[in-house]
């Protein structure tokens, strides 16, 4: 289902506004998503106030906004609908919320606030290049204050450290030596980063690249920009179409050379497989989905085939593992849980959602009502009391920092541990 963006009806608010309200009416008809997120818990008390009485058509202006700005794009709700397509009535909540945003946003502009956080590459290479510098200036209660004032990001955010050496740079320095030194290689992916292991999880990448390399993988890597997701979560559909259209065409050849896309975050891995063909509409766009693998489900690929090394020298002990949402979404199971397990692991598996998604979390203007709805993962981590706590999520692992002290890892470090690399 595509975002039918060359059509005059995605555009006119007459009929986004109609659009709108037809999906309300059958949601308060379902309720299957009560207490899924917030937008749903709203939408539902909107519709039960006297005023409206259940019927959708009697909703303000200002409820169906709110419905929109409070949902953080989990995308949960969309395998929980027993409407989605090929149902007649076709329900996708997340990309009618997304349409909403963005004709919001050709009508108003997009937000100062929204360009800058739609762009995490571009803040990433300015901030690696002065990395001590930079993570020095934005520690002080003084610095945040500003942060919230000019950006909206909360002062009680918590921040990552800035690399002075990005992973694209590592891997041009030493990893592409070691992925080209494997003999005989079974398979060659090319390694998409993401923004946050790029510039700031360095050591997840490295990892992921000596993992692959063990298991006898040519690891090839392209990183030509951000996926897009946080500029169209902003509303900013001309910057996610140009990620889009960039990033395609770079993987696409890729692809077309033999070679799988393997991403190691869970909100990239489903933009290439699921928003780019919605967005782009062409055969290169397909391809390049059909060939994109979350990070642990390239792995557990290879242990279904046999081909998966298993000789482990470490049992990493008792993990505490967050399931990220957008994981869920992609409906492959829990590839990163067994895939820890092979090492001997004892997996706590946590399905609990950390409500920060793209940059929602983070705005001040939703920060407390995030950790609100963050605090039953939270909880499930404390309890938990594991020898490590792993996500595949990076800002995922920046709520649990924030809420529990402790930093997560990613699975494929616990699996780069067990290995003893």
């Amino acid at each position: 289902m595509g975002f039918n963006l060359a059509s005059d009806r995605f555009w006119s608010e007459p009929t986004l506004d109609q659009e709108l309200r037809r999906v309300f009416d059958i949601c308060n008809g379902c309720r299957r998503c009560y207490a899924l997120c917030p937008s749903f818990n709203t939408l539902f008390q909107r519709l039960d106030d006297e005023r409206v009485d259940g019927e959708a058509e009697k909703l303000g202006e200002g409820d169906l906004q709110v419905v929109g700005e409070e949902c953080y794009q989990c995308k949960l709700c969309y395998n929980h609908c027993p409407y989605t397509p090929p149902h007649r009535w076709a329900i996708d909540f997340p990309r009618l919320m997304l349409r909403q945003k963005v004709v919001q946003s050709k009508r108003e502009g997009v937000s100062l606030q929204d360009k800058i956080l739609g762009r995490p590459d571009l803040i990433g290479r300015i901030a690696c290049t002065i990395a001590p510098l930079f993570n020095r200036l934005v520690r002080p209660r003084w610095s945040r204050r500003l942060m919230e004032s000019f950006l909206g990001i909360h002062r009680d955010w918590p921040l990552p450290d800035y690399a002075s050496e990005p992973l694209d740079r590592w891997f041009r320095r030493e990893g592409a030596r070691a992925a080209a030194a494997v003999a005989a290689p079974l398979a060659k992916v090319v390694l998409f980063p993401t923004c946050s292991v790029n510039y700031t999880d360095v050591a997840v990448g490295q990892a992921a690249v000596r993992v692959l390399v063990k298991n006898r993988i040519e690891v090839a890597m392209e990183y030509p920009r951000c996926c897009g997701m946080p500029a169209l979560d902003g509303g900013d559909l001309q910057a996610a179409l140009e990620a889009a259209r960039t990033n395609v065409r770079v993987l696409g050849e890729r692809v077309m050379a033999g070679f799988d896309v393997v991403v190691p975050g869970p909100t990239c891995s489903y933009v290439l497989k699921q928003e780019y063909p919605a967005l782009l509409e062409d055969e290169t766009s397909r391809q390049v989905s059909a060939h994109t693998f979350d990070l642990s489900e390239y792995l557990m690929r290879l242990h279904g085939e046999g081909r998966l090394n298993l000789e482990f020298s470490r049992s990493p002990g008792t993990v505490a593992y967050h399931l990220p949402c957008h994981l869920k979404a992609q409906n492959i199971g829990f590839k990163s849980r067994d895939l820890m397990e092979l090492t001997g692991a004892r997996v706590h598996l946590i399905e609990k959602c950390s409500a920060v998604d793209g940059t929602w979390g983070m705005k001040a203007q939703h920060h407390d009502l995030s950790l609100k709805w963050a605090k039953p993962l939270l909880d499930a981590v404390e309890s938990a009391k594991p020898d490590i706590v792993a996500t595949d999520c990076p800002l995922s692992a920046l709520r649990i920092f924030q809420g529990t002290g402790r930093r997560p890892v990613h699975p494929v470090q616990v699996l780069h541990r067990a290995y003893g690399l």
